[in-house]
């Protein structure tokens, strides 16, 4: 079925006041089932919404970037009608015709790839537009009018007035136009079913940027309300009408309404922002026309800017409804091209003229921090760099600082120099440092402060160490930074200690510039002296005064673990402990106790404290185990606990076991029996339980069970039978009393096991099963289950029936199989009887797979002929069936297939070069010939190509163009003709000095008027061709250089000296020079000869009177070879001679100027030819312009 479909921008605008988006007409033969198919590619833009009904009604919705494909069972190519900015384009691509619905903007290729996997086809997005016969959007459910969020506002796609490749504004226009009369003729040829569709959304608010940021976050669009039906609409059964045309002619005069607004206004230009302002695009009028009434179009301006010239790439900096815009976060003193683009729904006009502007210039930005270069007692040397000039170049630079008192900072440098020495400072005192640049415009901010502090001198010796902490083996000291005017800078202290008795003296112990240390690894109860030095970069100071602290005592160590005294009772325990090895310097004053249940898990308490080291505890449990731990208690603080000591009291016999009972449902066979343990234990743990049966409460019992677990299971009983149990618990004080009796009866049983079934072979793919019923244990067997498989341990349920037998078919010839059955009752499924296994009989072998080609670089031997008369091929080696393969036939179109032995590979001979083969292959086994395999066409080699004949296209004197075959000079495919060029070295050697496809080749750094021999050889796919024979080809002779412009003196009023550079001989080749005079046009011969140099005598009767000269080469076969003329040099113009004022070649006044002649230099004469071409350009263009564009 083929499914209408539009594509619509986000967010479309109202129909209301669009009267452009018509109703789209379905054409019936769209919708039946004949003919062939057809296939609809829709593509998608980013921002936009693609909306079909699918055949069971469902809608579904795409959202862009995506390539949408619909198929169409009609054979006919459909019309396609399209919204306003959007087209239609026909596509033939690998035998599939394509329609393309496709915005006017871009362009469809027919390697355009389809939709990506990532991509889901059908979103859930709202229902931008829909087109069906009878479906309005109106119906929509609500969940597909979901609340979105406005559209991205600009995208590489979506701003498409601005981008680099937009063709001319009339080009574009005159586009449009053609393809709009278009449609309106194809339109009108058509049978149309038309479906109203209208379509009711809000459009997003404007969203204001700058300089292509967004200032702001967009507020969520409004929720799409119902959209209504139009109340009229065209049946089904109406004729064509010519409808469609005045809404194409309507989107054509909208689009010309659009693309005809003004060049930007530029109102107000700051340094960092301007303010811009556009004009509504108004209708043209004609003469004697009214303006047509003022309808409130809902237009959006789009604005754009670019600083890298009218050309270069815009940035859209505002899209929204006003006329005016404010663009902010501009760069001053930069030059801006700002141009505009209105765009009414779907349909965008082209962008305006562009306008230019160019932002003020400003204050300097704030510099980089200084840095302290030198600095001294009395002085600091600062340096800083250059900020950018923002336009105006700096004047000047002001430096602060805060005169080393933390408060207002103060001028001390106003200059256009980097680098200030600050004097007369405070030594050993910190400054902080600012940094401003000015220029015409103003003063910029200030940097960040640079904090530095002169040189100082050594400190004052620090107060003595404090204490502030002490323990057993460390003391924490404090000290306070010294006094003076040094007091602010950073110092470094050192911290030494004496051991009192080492006889060492003061050692360091701490070195850093920290106000605090804590000494470790220190002796208990022992006293150590201490002082402290400070010192800065200046110096070190003298150390304070000594003090003396000492360490306090240690704990003492754990006392020894306690133990039983006596014998244990049942109720009392007797127990005595050891004192401490250390009683870390002082006396122990008590001793603690505690005692705790090890298994109830209960918390320590103390149940004895005192000196003496034994207790006896009493009014215990019998027969619980108790853990019990000391610790002792001095001046230096209290001991670790003791190991701990667990002891149990005597226990007694356990009490009678609660609940026996059924553990669940009894078996036909079995009784599952579960109970708790007893209710007192006797002070001990339940070592096992021990169950006794009997088959009436007054008969004789026999042992069931005996054992830990509080369960077990009565096995091998009767079916249907009572029977009665006891259980009892023992610990290690003996056995207690019987429990209270419990009695059970047992459930009827499943079926007996089944024997192994009995298997007959019928064919090759055929077994035949069959089996006898087993015993039924008292209820009627109801079927049968047959499990069959290849492995034993793999078998599947293959029959389920009351039949006791059954035929497996499908088999596979000479396999193994396995197999076994069981019986089922009401009461269950008995055990699988043994297993039975039966072997199928062989058969034919199967088709050969995997037949395919081997290269010839893939073979492990040499083909036996060329390989354009060659074919190996390979195979793999099927299934036997139970008959070893003995050999295979190979048919590849001769009238008997080959038959060769039992191997996997072959190499067919003796075929067409050239030539295509289809080549199948079967296995052959005792039993007979198997299936072929599929075909494989394999197709030989053609032969190698001959050699081209080669010949010298340009011959030079250093090089030699050398040409062979017909074909391009430059490469072509891979799978082309390659050819190899040799040139021979020596007698018998030739050297390869081009390999390639192209059919030309210049040989270079050759040696003049030498003779060098070629040859040729061409090689393809098919392999490497014969060598042509040598071909000779001389090079030419090398002229001689161009010459510098001769040197023209004048040696008399009518008589001049002209002089020139001297060539030396070529290879032995004399060189002559000719001298020519140049008057205007005319050229004339003075010289020839060998000497580089000439007096000439004559009168220059013209200003454009010179001279050139040329060398040239006399071979030795009589031949000249000249070349080049140098440049002309003019000739010094000669004062008129007192003597000879009245003959014919002189001025007859001293003020005369000579005559210039009449004929035309070759500079006038070129600079004539450039103005007529350019004449005839501007012509040309002016015509084009005028009579084609517009």
């Amino acid at each position: 079925m083929l499914c209408p479909a539009m594509m619509t921008d986000q967010p479309p605008p109202p129909l209301e006041v669009t009267p452009m988006l018509a109703e789209v007409s379905l054409v019936p033969h769209m919708l039946n089932g004949d003919g062939m198919q057809q296939m609809i590619l829709v593509q998608v833009n980013p921002g936009e919404t693609f909306t079909i009904r699918t055949e069971d009604g469902q809608i579904r919705c795409i959202a862009g970037p995506a390539h949408v494909p619909m198929v169409s069972p009609n054979g006919t190519m459909p019309p396609i009608f399209v919204p306003p900015g959007y087209m239609s384009q026909v596509v033939e691509e690998n035998g599939m015709r394509k329609v393309v619905v496709l915005p006017h903007a871009a362009e469809f290729h027919p390697s355009m790839s389809m939709p990506p996997h990532h991509v889901s086809p059908y979103l859930p997005h709202h229902p931008a537009m829909l087109h069906h016969h009878h479906i309005y959007p109106g119906e929509l459910p609500p969940h597909f009018i979901p609340q979105l969020p406005p559209p991205q506002v600009y995208s590489e796609q979506d701003v498409v007035c601005h981008s680099g490749a937009m063709p001319p504004r009339d080009e574009r226009a005159a586009k449009m136009q053609e393809q709009l009369r278009r449609r309106v003729k194809d339109r009108q040829l058509g049978a149309a079913v038309a479906s109203s569709v209208r379509i009711s959304q809000s459009p997003s608010p404007p969203v204001a940027l700058h300089n292509g940021h967004s200032k702001g976050h967009a507020a969520p669009a409004a929720s799409p309300g119902p959209c209504k039906p139009k109340p009229a609409f065209r049946s089904r059964a109406s004729p064509p009408s010519d409808a469609e045309s005045p809404d194409a002619e309507a989107e054509m005069r909208m689009l010309e309404l659009l693309s005809s607004v003004r060049k930007p206004t530029v109102c107000s230009v700051a340094s960092r922002s301007a303010v811009l302002s556009w004009q509504q695009p108004l209708p043209p009028l004609k003469n004697g026309d009214a303006p047509p009434p003022a309808a409130p179009l809902p237009l959006r301006y789009e604005l754009a800017l670019s600083h890298s010239g009218s050309e270069g790439n815009f940035t859209p900096v505002y899209l929204g409804k006003d006329t005016s815009c404010t663009v902010q976060d501009l760069r001053p003193a930069t030059d801006y091209h700002a141009r505009v683009c209105v765009s009414c729904g779907s349909v965008q006009g082209s962008p305006s003229e562009v306008t230019s502007f160019t932002t003020e210039s400003a204050a300097p930005d704030a510099p980089a921090p200084p840095w302290l270069m030198q600095r001294t007692k009395n002085s600091l040397c600062l340096q800083w760099k250059a900020p950018s000039d923002n336009g105006s170049k700096i004047m000047g630079y002001l430096l602060e600082y805060d005169e080393g008192k933390h408060s207002a900072f103060k001028e001390i440098y106003s200059g256009p120099a980097k680098q200030y020495k600050v004097l007369r400072l405070t030594p050993s005192t910190k400054y902080a440092f600012r940094i401003a640049a000015k220029n015409t415009v103003g003063v910029s901010l200030f940097s960040e402060c640079l904090t530095c502090s002169t040189a100082g001198c050594a400190p004052a010796a620090p107060a003595p160490p404090r204490l502030a902490g002490a323990g057993v083996s460390w003391l924490a000291l404090e000290w306070s930074a010294p006094c003076g005017p040094t007091a602010e800078l950073t110092y470094t202290y050192t911290l030494e200690m004496e051991e009192e008795g080492s006889g060492y003296g003061f050692k360091a112990k701490h070195n850093g510039d920290e106000l605090s240390c804590t000494v470790k690894n220190l002796r208990r109860s022992a006293s150590y002296r201490f002082r402290v030095l400070a010192a800065n970069s200046e110096g070190r100071s003298q150390p304070s005064a000594a003090v003396e602290f000492s360490t306090c005592p240690d704990r003492p160590s754990p006392a020894g673990r306690p133990t039983v005294k006596g014998r244990v009772l049942p109720n009392s325990l007797h127990v005595a402990w050891d004192a401490p090895k250390d009683d870390g310097g002082s006396e122990i004053m008590q001793y603690v106790l505690e005692m705790c249940q090890s298994q109830s898990g209960s918390q320590w308490e103390a149940v004895y404290s005192g000196p003496l080291r034994e207790h006896v505890c009493d009014r215990l449990d019998p027969g619980t185990w108790y853990s019990l731990r000391v610790y002792c208690q001095s001046v230096g603080g209290q001991s670790q606990l003791s190991d701990s000591l667990s002891a149990q009291t005597d226990p007694v016999p356990p009490g009678p076991c609660q609940g026996l009972r059924l553990a669940g449902r009894a078996k036909p066979r079995e009784i599952p029996l579960t109970w708790g343990p007893p209710a007192q234990d006797g002070g001990a743990p339940v070592s096992q339980y021990a169950v006794e049966m009997g088959q009436s409460a007054e008969g004789p019992r026999s042992p069931l069970y005996q054992g830990t677990e509080t369960d077990c299971t009565a096995s091998d009983l009767l079916p249907g039978h009572s029977y009665c149990f006891w259980v009892k618990a023992a610990n290690q004080a003996g056995w207690g009393t019987l429990s209270e009796v419990c009695e059970a009866s047992t459930a009827p049983g499943p079926p007996e096991q089944c024997g192994p079934p009995e298997l007959t072979v019928k064919t090759a793919n055929s077994v035949l099963a069959s089996w006898e019923a087993p015993a039924c244990n008292g209820a009627e067997v109801s079927e049968f289950r047959l499990e069959w498989g290849a492995a034993e341990g793999s078998m599947a349920l293959t029959y389920c029936g009351p039949s006791p037998s059954y035929e497996v078919r499908g088999l596979v010839p000479a396999t193994a199989y396995y197999c076994r059955v069981k019986a089922v009752n009401v009461a269950g499924a008995g055990l699988f009887g043994d297993v039975a296994m039966v072997t199928t009989s062989p058969s034919v072998p199967a088709a050969v797979r995997l037949v395919e080609e081997v290269g010839e670089e893939n073979l492990s031997e040499i083909l036996p002929g060329p390989a354009s008369s060659c074919l190996a091929l390979r195979w793999e080696e099927p299934c036997c069936h139970g008959a070893e393969i003995t050999g295979y036939n190979i048919d590849f179109g001769e009238q008997l297939p080959l038959s060769v032995g039992r191997t996997n590979s072959w190499v067919l001979e003796n075929l067409q070069p050239d030539s295509t083969y289809r080549v199948r292959v079967q296995a052959v086994n005792c039993v007979g010939a198997g299936p072929f395999s599929a075909a494989l066409k394999a197709k030989t080699r053609p032969l190698p190509p001959d050699p081209p004949a080669l010949e010298c296209a340009v011959p030079g004197p250093q090089s030699l163009k050398l040409k062979w075959g017909e074909g391009p000079s430059r490469p072509q495919l891979s799978g082309a003709t390659q050819y190899c060029l040799h040139m021979q070295a020596s007698a018998d050697r030739l050297v390869c000095i081009y390999s390639g496809p192209c059919h030309t080749f210049k040989v270079q750094r050759l040696s003049e008027a030498t003779l060098y021999h070629f040859s040729i050889q061409a090689h393809n796919d098919a392999g490497v061709g014969p060598l042509s024979p040598l071909y000779s080809f001389s090079t030419t002779r090398l002229p001689p250089p161009q010459l510098k412009a001769p040197r023209v003196e004048l040696l008399d009023w009518n008589q001049y000296e002209v002089t020139w550079e001297a060539l030396q001989p070529m290879r032995g080749d004399p060189i002559v020079y000719t001298l020519q005079l140049l008057r205007g046009r005319e050229v004339e011969q003075l010289y020839k000869g060998s000497t580089a140099s000439y007096t000439w005598s004559g009168v220059a009767s013209g200003s454009d009177w010179r001279m050139r000269v040329s060398a040239g080469r006399q071979c030795q076969d009589g031949g000249e070879l000249w070349g080049q003329h140098s440049p002309s040099a003019a000739l010094p113009t000669p004062g008129p001679p007192e003597t000879l004022q009245g003959e014919p070649g002189a001025t007859a006044g001293s003020g005369a100027h000579p005559r210039k002649s009449g004929a035309l230099t070759d500079e006038q004469f070129a600079l004539l030819l450039l103005l007529g071409f350019a004449t005839v350009a501007i012509l040309f263009a002016v015509v084009i312009q005028y009579f084609v564009i517009k």
